[in-house]
C-alpha cells in the first residue's frame, strides 16, 4: 500500500506555533517597548526596549489562547460573517456568473478580437480579487475557461492562468479587497481602503504584466501547440464535454450589477470623504444583498438561508483569524512580542527603508507558504509588522502593501493553496508542470513587486 504525506492545514500549523511560541516564552527573554497614541494610533516607541520580568506561558494559556482571541478580533471576524452571509446572497442571483460568461461568450462570437480575450477576461478576474476579493468561486470559473480555451484552440494552462493568475494579482494589487486590505488595515489602525490611489497603481502594473504574459503565451501556443507543458500529456480541454450552463443576462440581473456597481461607488466615496469604516462597510454590503434579493423577488426563507450558508464558508476564515490572534496574545502575555520584534528591527535597521521595506515583503512570501489563507496572514503577522514599520520609519500603509503583494502573489504557485491546487486538479494539470511554467512569470511579477515597494518611500508621503 501506497503512503502519501499531506501538507497539514492552515488551522493545524497555527495550532502548532501556538505551542511553539509557548516554548518561546520559557526560553525568550522578556521585553517591552514604550508605547504612546499619535493621532488616534498607538505606536511603538523607537529605541525604548527594555527587559523586563519573565512571564512565561503554560498549558492553561494555550487552551484559553483560541477565546481570547476571537474575543480580541470580534469587530474582524462579525465583519467577514456579515460580508461572506452578503455576497451569498448577490451570488445566488446569478447576476455576477451572467455578467461574466457574457462577456466571455461574445469575446468568442468575434474571431477579430481573439487576441483581446485572454487579456480581457484576466483584467476582469483581476478586478474581481482587487474589489470584492473573488476567490474560491474561480472552482466555478474554470469550467468557463476551460471551454473557451478549447474554442480559441489554447491549452490547459491557459484555461487555469486565467482565474488564477487573474486573481492573484487582484489580491497583490487589492484596492478594497474586505478580506485582505479590510482586515490588514483594520489591525494596522489605518484608516479603512485608505491610500487607494497608489494601490490603483499598484494593480494597473501587476495586472499589465500579468495580461501581457499570458497573451505571449497564448499566441504561442496557438503557433506552435507543442511548445505547450501539456503537449502529449492529454488534459480536460482534450476531452468533448458539455458547455456549461450560462446564466441568462435578464433585465433583473442587469439591475443588481447596477446595484453593486454603485456600492462600490460609494464604498470609494465614503471611506474617502466621509471617514467610513468597518460598520458602515458591513452595513454598505448587506444593503447590496438586500437590495439584490428584492430586485431577484428572492424568496426571504431562500435568502436567509443563502446568507447563513455564506456566513457559514467563513468559519474557517474566522476560526483562522481568532488562531493567529491567540498567537499574538500568548507572545503579548508572555512578553517576548516586543523581544521578538526588537529582533527583526535590528536585523532589518542595518538596511535603508527602501531594502527594509523590500525585506518585509520577502517575508511575506515565505510566510504565504505555510499560512495561505489572507485573512489569517494578516490577523498573523500585521500586529508585528505594523509596529515593526513604526521602529524602522517606514508608513504602516506600507506594511500593508508588502502584506497584500506576498499574499496575493505566492498564492499562484504554493501547493498550500486550497483553491490553487482545486483548479489544476480541475484541469488536469499536474503541479509540477504549473510550477515550472508559472515560476518564471511569479519571478518578473515578484521583481515588479520589489520595485513597487519603493516609490511610497522615496517619491511621497503615504
Amino acid at each position: 500500500m501506497r503512503f502519501t504525506k499531506k501538507f497539514p492545514d492552515t488551522i493545524t500549523i497555527i495550532l502548532s506555533i501556538s505551542i511553539i511560541f509557548i516554548l518561546l516564552t520559557w526560553i525568550v527573554p522578556a521585553g517591552e517597548y514604550a508605547r504612546e497614541t499619535v493621532n488616534n494610533v498607538e505606536v511603538v516607541v523607537a529605541d525604548s526596549y527594555e527587559k523586563v520580568p519573565a512571564n512565561p506561558q503554560g498549558l492553561g494559556d494555550l487552551l484559553m489562547a483560541p477565546i481570547k482571541g476571537m474575543t480580541s478580533a470580534a469587530f474582524v471576524i462579525a465583519f467577514i460573517f456579515i460580508v461572506g452571509g452578503a455576497f451569498s446572497i448577490v451570488n445566488k442571483t446569478g447576476a455576477i456568473n451572467a455578467g461574466i460568461f457574457r462577456i466571455i461568450e461574445m469575446s468568442k462570437s468575434r474571431p477579430a478580437t481573439k487576441k483581446f480575450i485572454v487579456p480581457g477576461v484576466t483584467a476582469l478576474f483581476s478586478l474581481a480579487g482587487a474589489t470584492f476579493g473573488m476567490s474560491e468561486e474561480i472552482l466555478v470559473f474554470i469550467l468557463i475557461t476551460i471551454p473557451l480555451a478549447r474554442a480559441l484552440h489554447y491549452d490547459a494552462i491557459v484555461a487555469a492562468a486565467i482565474p488564477v493568475i487573474g486573481t492573484g494579482v487582484g489580491f497583490a494589487g487589492a484596492i478594497t479587497n474586505p478580506f485582505t486590505i479590510g482586515i490588514a488595515q483594520t489591525i494596522a489602525e489605518v484608516p479603512l481602503f485608505s491610500g487607494m490611489g497608489y494601490r490603483f497603481v499598484v494593480w494597473i502594473v501587476l495586472t499589465t504584466i500579468a495580461c501581457i504574459a499570458l497573451q505571449r503565451y497564448a499566441s504561442r501556443i496557438d503557433k506552435d501547440p507543442t511548445k505547450s507543458p501539456m503537449y502529449r500529456l492529454g488534459s480536460v480541454l482534450d476531452k468533448e464535454q458539455d458547455e456549461p450552463e450560462i446564466p441568462e443576462l435578464n433585465t433583473r440581473r442587469k439591475l443588481i450589477l447596477l446595484a453593486f456597481l454603485a456600492a462600490i461607488i460609494a464604498l470609494v466615496v465614503g471611506v474617502n470623504s466621509f471617514d467610513w469604516y468597518i460598520n458602515e462597510i458591513a452595513a454598505l454590503f448587506l444593503g447590496l444583498a438586500v437590495v439584490s434579493a428584492v430586485i431577484y423577488k428572492l424568496n426571504i426563507d431562500i435568502a436567509i438561508k443563502e446568507f447563513t450558508q455564506g456566513a457559514k464558508d467563513m468559519m474557517t476564515a474566522a476560526l483562522v483569524i481568532a488562531l493567529s490572534k491567540g498567537l499574538l496574545v500568548i507572545s503579548e502575555d508572555g512578553k517576548i512580542i516586543d523581544t521578538l520584534l526588537h529582533t527583526v528591527a535590528v536585523l532589518a535597521g542595518d538596511s535603508n527603508q527602501v531594502i527594509s521595506s523590500q525585506l518585509m515583503f520577502v517575508f511575506q512570501c515565505t510566510l504565504n507558504f505555510f499560512i495561505p489563507s489572507g485573512s489569517g496572514q494578516a490577523a498573523l503577522t500585521m500586529p508585528i509588522m505594523a509596529p515593526l514599520s513604526d521602529l524602522l520609519g517606514i508608513s504602516r500603509q506600507v506594511a500593508v502593501l508588502a502584506f497584500q503583494m506576498g499574499d496575493g502573489l505566492t498564492n499562484m504557485i504554493v501547493p498550500t493553496s486550497g483553491v490553487t491546487m482545486g483548479v489544476l486538479s480541475i484541469a488536469g494539470i499536474p503541479y509540477d508542470k504549473w510550477f515550472k511554467w508559472a515560476l518564471p512569470y511569479l519571478v518578473i511579477l515578484f521583481i515588479a513587486a520589489l520595485v513597487l515597494m519603493a516609490p511610497p518611500i522615496l517619491f511621497f508621503e503615504w
